[in-house]
């Protein structure tokens, strides 16, 4: 079999947000990178298909009309303006998301089918400095003297392709996590969600709000109704995978189970259709520090744990890492050195200090989750005040504030009506 050698400054594995986010920023800093992607675009992936306004900013910031074409395109995209919580007593709690939109915006989120966005992002890799190989396959990554190496096969040809330093942006069961991270296992992930696409759920929001419902069938997961374009719904369930094993719970029957019958739900499916098959994934939560990085590699996405322990948003961070894996390696390109230590302090420490607090917030909220009374009562209490309603808005937009829900001393104000 033919073989050909590569040299490049960076190499990434995988071309999903977190490969792309990565990809796009290393163009801006005129670094040469290869990309090795198993797969070949478009190509479909399980996920709840809503897109933060993180995204929005990563993407804004590496070239605003990407945005502006996103939201010229209704077939594919969905504006979204904000998101519903319904509380286990079936009380919703209304969240707008943040409305300083730039020009060309219609709102601060938006949802889309990952075989859409994925696509995208895809089309928007600048070729001037990314090589692309899709449908790779027998992918290996190893150390070689100063260097990373990676070879795969590609349509008959071997490829032996080597960088200073590696991306992986390949999930949390990826070879670039397999091969570098000290223990070389991927530890399970921290909840299991269930994806299926429906057309015409009854009752969508008007403002396109996404849903998350804490159905008493589903706790301490959540079921969630995005809207997509064309009249159809992302609907789904998300549960600890401790929960599922320990309880022996088949998810797949639960999450029928509730929308055939739940009080809450069952009327809007009466006459929706399910379109495909239901699909699990894992979801590799950011519940605790871990090393993302070591002697000339660095961890993106769903390979670092990156994904929001409350709402189980994945995309924004993903792309957002990449970002900030694009700008250490441009910082400590000049140097040449990839060591730990370098990219510990250019990546890990910034990542950690930018993300962190929100991810702590949310560990402490997906918690909450088990008590669902004091969910209850929080939404209660809003629907009686007008300022305490606000207040909790403000909440989701501003970590500061959203810090306080870690708070006992919060739920006790609310007790006491203070």
């Amino acid at each position: 079999m033919e073989e050909s050698k590569l040299s490049t400054q960076v190499l990434i594995i995988g071309a999903g947000p977190a490969g792309c986010g990565t990809s796009f920023y290393l163009s801006k800093a005129g670094i040469p990178h290869i990309i090795i992607e198993k797969e070949t675009f478009p190509r479909d992936k399980v996920c709840g298909d809503g897109i933060s306004g993180k995204s929005a900013h990563v993407l804004r910031k590496a070239d605003p009309s990407w945005l502006q074409e996103i939201f010229r395109d209704s077939s594919r995209f969905t504006p979204s303006n904000g998101i519903i919580f319904v509380a286990p007593n079936g009380k919703p709690l209304s969240i707008p998301f943040g409305q300083n939109l730039h020009p060309g915006e219609l709102a601060a989120g938006f949802t889309a089918t990952r075989l859409e966005f994925d696509n995208f992002l895809f089309s928007k890799i600048d070729t001037r400095y990314a090589t692309v190989f899709q449908n790779t396959s027998g992918l290996r990554v190893e150390r070689k003297g100063k260097a990373i190496a990676a070879s795969f096969t590609r349509e008959g040809r071997t490829y032996e392709a080597e960088a200073p330093v590696i991306i992986g942006a390949d999930g949390d069961k990826g070879i670039v996590r397999k091969t570098f991270v000290q223990d070389n296992n991927s530890e399970k992930t921290q909840a299991v969600g269930l994806r299926a696409y429906y057309e015409g759920v009854a009752g969508m929001d008007e403002r396109n709000y996404i849903e998350l419902h804490f159905l008493p069938e589903v706790l301490p997961g959540y079921f969630w109704i995005f809207p997509l374009p064309n009249g159809r719904a992302n609907v789904g369930v998300g549960m600890p995978s401790g929960v599922v094993r320990s309880k022996k719970i088949n998810l797949r029957e639960q999450m029928l189970k509730a929308i055939e019958k739940s009080p809450r739900i069952a009327h809007r499916f009466k006459n929706a259709t399910l379109q495909g098959k239901i699909q699990g994934w894992g979801l590799p939560m950011g519940m605790e520090k871990r090393a993302l990085s070591g002697d000339g590699f660095i961890l993106t996405g769903d390979a670092a744990s990156l994904i929001d322990p409350f709402t189980g948003e994945g995309i924004g961070n993903a792309l957002y890492s990449g970002m900030l894996a694009a700008e250490a390696v441009s910082g400590l390109a000049e140097k040449g050195t990839f060591d730990a230590a370098s990219l510990k302090e250019a990546y890990d420490n910034v990542l950690y200090r930018r993300l962190w607090g929100e991810l702590r917030i949310s560990s402490t909220l997906q918690r909450l989750c088990k008590y669902p009374w004091l969910f209850n009562m929080v939404v209660n209490k809003a629907h009686k005040s007008p300022s305490l309603e606000k207040t909790i808005s403000c909440m989701f937009t501003d970590l500061d504030l959203r810090d306080q829900l870690r708070k006992p001393s919060f739920y006790a104000k609310i007790l006491l009506n203070r």
